[in-house]
């Protein structure tokens, strides 16, 4: 591609190539800045599983109540959402009918780091895991998109060789002297 002219460069600036008039997607241009969601692919992917995780939740409600599969896909359908972290409560399948993309948006790795204090806002949370600084468990994440469910939030870290566990350990006068550099 050519180098754009001053003219047309003045003339870009006053476009939005995030949101469109005739797309009306102003939540969704909201949500992705609020979560700090590079790729407008990820949003959709969320909009889908929540659209799906809901058509399953109205399936399962027009079965009868005292059919036992119904009771077991509810409990299977709740207890899969809860671990995942969609929804706060195994309390009733009315959780699972609400379930939406924000949901999905606030599992991903940044804004856990964020409700964890590993950083003070989620652009920064992004620049930390693309830059290697954060494993879940035991392998480095490099992608901010990844869900973190129930189980693996209390695995996220700081990589060992990271300048910033260093900070945080020296500030907090835990370093070990003989640990790694």
């Amino acid at each position: 591609m050519r180098k754009l002219k001053f003219h047309e460069q003045k003339l870009l600036k006053k476009v939005d190539f995030i949101s469109w008039e005739v797309d009306n997607n102003l939540h969704e241009v909201k949500v992705m800045r609020k979560y700090h969601i590079q790729k407008r692919e990820d949003y959709t992917k969320y909009n889908k599983l929540s659209r799906h995780v809901r058509t399953l939740a109205n399936k399962i409600k027009q079965l009868d109540p005292k059919d036992p599969f119904r009771t077991q896909c509810t409990s299977q359908l709740i207890e899969k959402l809860y671990m995942m972290g969609l929804i706060p409560t195994k309390r009733s399948l009315e959780l699972c009918s609400k379930v939406n993309a924000s949901a999905f948006c606030r599992r991903r790795l940044p804004v856990v780091m964020v409700r964890l204090n590993m950083a003070e806002s989620v652009a920064n949370a992004v620049r930390f895991i693309e830059q290697g600084h954060i494993r879940v468990g035991p392998e480095l994440v490099l992608d901010p998109a990844f869900l973190v469910n129930k189980n693996l939030e209390d695995f996220v870290t700081w990589t060992d060789t990271s300048k910033i566990r260093q900070h945080v350990t020296t500030y907090n006068e835990m370093r070990d002297d003989f640990g790694p550099l």
